[in-house]
């Protein structure tokens, strides 16, 4: 299992903050944000890790992961993202070459959680598993449609809708097997230009080749001031008990 955090983008909603540096070096609490995927990655087993990253602050990384010993990462590599509004998908397959005939383990840089997916990710086999989370504002990410029939089977995700059709969200965190990185040479720009991570997990729903796993615990984004500063406060919490 190969390890890839999609940590390109602007970050425009963290303005002016994100001015200064890319938006997943700002600090979550007391370290920066990136610490936070690497380790769940780490934890899980997860030591081969690239992370996708894009805009004027790329070169900010190296000075602060460095060659990644300190986490615990065995082979720490990089990738640029030329557009920052290209899309995960469009991240993703810039990493072809790094997973090879592995499978691979895809979590969002702004992404915070204390859940151990060590069993998410050993009882992987093929296809797709992704690992939801009820939350609120469930309009900002994507949203499953469950079957009516088997409560269990996710018909299809939705991106973003104004009417949720569940009360779980994906979290921005995936397992694919290598396949995926033909099927996103064949995904199409979305109303956005951007070729959705959506739409790639579709694929493999309509394979009938996808799984999905509760997230237990704390998860949050911190993509924008409000669950930036609610991350920052969970894990001030946390980590003064």
């Amino acid at each position: 299992m190969k390890g890839v955090i999609i940590a390109g983008g602007l970050g425009t909603r963290l303005y002016p903050m994100t001015h200064a540096t890319n938006k997943h070096l700002l600090p979550v609490y007391d370290q920066p944000m990136v610490y936070y995927p690497i380790q769940t990655l780490v934890k899980a087993g997860v030591r081969d890790i690239m992370i996708v990253v894009g805009g004027p602050h790329a070169g900010d990384f190296l000075r602060v992961l460095k060659n990644g010993k300190e986490f615990g990462i065995r082979n720490l590599q990089f990738a640029y993202q030329d557009s920052g509004n290209a899309g995960i998908s469009d991240a993703l397959g810039l990493a072809e070459d790094f997973v090879g005939e592995d499978d691979v383990t895809v979590i969002l840089g702004d992404n915070t959680t204390d859940a151990d997916i060590t069993d998410g990710i050993k009882n992987f086999k093929r296809g797709s598993k992704v690992f939801l989370k009820k939350v609120p504002e469930l309009e900002r990410y994507g949203v499953p449609v469950f079957d009516k029939k088997d409560p269990k089977k996710i018909k299809t995700i939705e991106e973003k809708p104004k009417k949720p059709k569940s009360d779980y969200a994906v979290t921005g965190l995936y397992i694919f097997d290598n396949r995926c990185f033909s099927y996103i040479k064949d995904l199409k720009p979305s109303p956005r230009g951007q070729l959705e991570i959506t739409d790639l997990i579709n694929i493999y729903i309509k394979n009938g080749e996808i799984e999905w796993d509760e997230l237990e615990g704390f998860w949050s984004d911190a993509g924008k001031p409000e669950s930036l500063f609610n991350a920052s406060k969970f894990w001030a919490s946390k980590k003064s008990d």
